[in-house]
């Protein structure tokens, strides 16, 4: 058995592994914990801010139907036939009478019928004693009633006022002297029914509701479901209230509640809800986090035991072969009875000297395939990322009908995934490449084509037949239109341009966004010209890979500013024929 010593536990593999294992699962523990915390409070606040809105939403509504029925109220007061009534009905003869009141009656009828919140409209006719309402027609004036409704009207400055449980709005029509009563006072009682209808849609939680508060009329309605006592508790919290939202303890259950004012109607319209019903959805993540918690203080432990049995001891073994190895002893085996990882490096280790020619000579080959593989793993990166944006432009032809531009789109569309789904040749000619970037744009045109422009020059005759590695122009152009393009305010314009000097071809792409600024664009050519150490790589750097790869030192993607000012990608290809290594196709 290998026996460690106690002070040097704390340098070993192990110990790191364990405390790497510490450091990834305790910051995730906390992560959690700050995640159920900070889920809580957004669900709060957003909650919360809904609610606002709701309220403020309803009060604005609310205040505009009251602007109207006001607008009604004041239109009856003018009415002609009701003067009439008040002032001549001794001199009227019974069939003037009764087309007055049927005709008065007709009006206040029709008013009633186009808003909800109408339970009656009462006319309060002192002069005759006599009371007409839509509902209940013609009846004698009930003066104690008439008095209360007169007398709150003249001492109260808010337009609402309350009379019974309901809540009220009164106008009276003066004669010539102050001193007199009103000739008439029109009376409309909105309905409670309808008002608490109407505030149901703000309680869409479980156990949540809406209070609608006038504070100077000291009236409350309260939405269906409201727990007892909360009015009372909440109009003597509304008073102290500091803020529009506030968790206030009622009969010891915490409720959120939230608070919108009108100053027009002197209203205070309140939502409340349950605080049980915000945490309710994070219960099980809670569960959840302190299962994850316990299993990763066993992990934790089965992780040690298991990494220093199979992991720890092996590795040592093969740490005291190789000082062995350097005190010249070469002769000594490590013998290893499971067929593990371990047991591969043990037996490689044992071969190491004898074979050491053939692993240089198997490396070199290695390096040679390698390079191969990779060129076929970044070529295959390449993916069309506008493929739902086809679905949506046809979907737009359609629905238009023209089954010109169909066609035509069709067409385009099935010569481009046939050119990316073509898996023959890793090269093309650049022709055939050029034609693929150009049906791309094409199709990049249907979408754009009012507020981006596009010049796309022709290709000279002799780059045409150059070959190069497939997908390597319309990438650029992809980049170009989703990452500064699109997203322009005014109007884009992408330029495609090429040149030929020598045995340099030079193919570039530029564009007039402002996506990328000088620093952003300096760590760009650092990450395109850096080594390609990421398994995960982005296409203008599988670009620049596969150039490199093909053509060698000096070829590849070169980044700059355009003078359009944006970004320049100018795609370089060094062709070295006189060298044997020809990259044109056969005539």
């Amino acid at each position: 058995m290998i026996r460690i010593p106690v002070n040097s536990l704390r340098h070993t593999i192990l110990a790191r592994l364990v405390l790497m294992y510490l450091v990834v699962i305790l910051p995730i523990i906390l992560l959690g914990v700050y995640l159920y915390n900070w889920s809580y409070k957004n669900a709060s606040e957003e909650i919360s801010r809904n609610a606002l809105a709701q309220l403020s939403s309803y009060l604005e509504g609310l205040n505009r139907e009251i602007e109207w029925l006001e607008i009604q109220q004041f239109d009856i007061l003018q009415e002609s036939e009701l003067h009439k009534i008040a002032v001549t009905w001794e001199m009227m003869d019974s069939a003037e009478k009764r087309s007055s009141v049927n005709y008065l009656l007709h009006r206040l009828t029709s008013i009633k019928n186009s808003s909800p919140y109408i339970k009656d409209i009462y006319v309060h006719i002192h002069s005759i004693d006599k009371t007409i309402s839509a509902s209940n027609a013609v009846r004698a004036l009930d003066r104690q009633k008439y008095e209360e409704i007169r007398s709150i009207g003249e001492r109260s400055g808010s337009r609402l006022v309350r009379q019974g449980d309901s809540l009220q709005l009164t106008a009276s029509k003066y004669g010539g002297k102050n001193d007199e009563d009103p000739l008439y006072l029109v009376q409309i009682e909105l309905d409670n029914d309808k008002l608490k209808d109407s505030m149901g849609p703000l309680g869409a939680y479980p156990e949540s509701g809406s209070i609608l508060i006038a504070e100077e009329a000291g009236f409350t309605l309260s939405s269906t479901g409201t727990p007892p006592g909360l009015p009372d508790e909440w109009i003597k919290a509304v008073k102290n209230l500091d803020d529009n939202t506030m968790l206030l303890d009622i009969g010891g259950r915490e409720y959120h509640f939230n608070l919108a004012h009108s100053d027009k109607l002197s209203l205070s319209l309140v939502s409340y809800l349950p605080e049980g019903t915000v945490r309710r959805p994070l219960i099980k993540f809670n569960l959840w986090a302190w299962v994850f918690a316990v299993t990763s203080v066993f992990a934790i432990v089965v992780y040690a035991f298991s990494t220093y049995r199979y992991v720890h001891r092996p590795l040592l073994s093969l740490v005291q072969s190789f000082r062995r190895m350097e005190g010249g002893t070469l002769d000594i085996p490590i013998r290893h009875e499971q067929k593990d990882e371990f047991g591969y490096l043990y037996d490689r280790f044992n071969q190491m000297l004898v074979k050491l020619q053939t692993l240089i000579d198997q490396d070199f080959k290695q390096k040679l395939m390698m390079q191969k593989a990779e060129l076929k793993q970044l070529q295959s990166q390449i993916k069309p990322h506008f493929l739902y944006n086809s679905f949506f432009i046809l979907n737009s032809l359609a629905k238009t009908g023209d089954t010109d531009r169909i066609e035509q789109f069709t067409i385009m569309l099935g010569e481009y995934y046939r050119f990316i789904a073509r898996n023959g040749e890793d090269h093309v000619t650049l022709s055939e490449e050029i034609k693929h970037a150009r049906m791309y744009t094409e199709i990049q045109q249907l979408r754009f084509s009012r507020r981006i422009r596009v010049q796309f020059d022709e290709l000279p005759v002799d780059m045409q037949r150059i070959k190069v590695p497939r997908l390597i122009v319309q990438p650029m152009i992809e980049n170009a239109y989703e990452h500064s393009l699109e997203s322009m305010p005014d109007e884009g314009f992408l330029r495609v341009t090429f040149e030929r000097t020598g045995s340099e071809c030079l193919i570039k792409v530029e564009d007039n966004g402002n996506s990328i600024d000088d620093a952003g664009l300096v760590a760009l050519r650092h990450r395109v010209s850096g080594p390609a150490e990421s398994h995960e790589m982005t296409g203008i750097m599988n670009i620049h890979r596969r150039i490199l790869l093909t053509y060698g030192e000096g070829s590849g993607l070169f980044l700059s500013r355009s003078s359009l000012g944006g970004l320049q990608a100018a795609i370089r290809i060094k062709i070295r024929e006189g060298n044997g290594d020809v990259q044109t196709a056969n005539r």
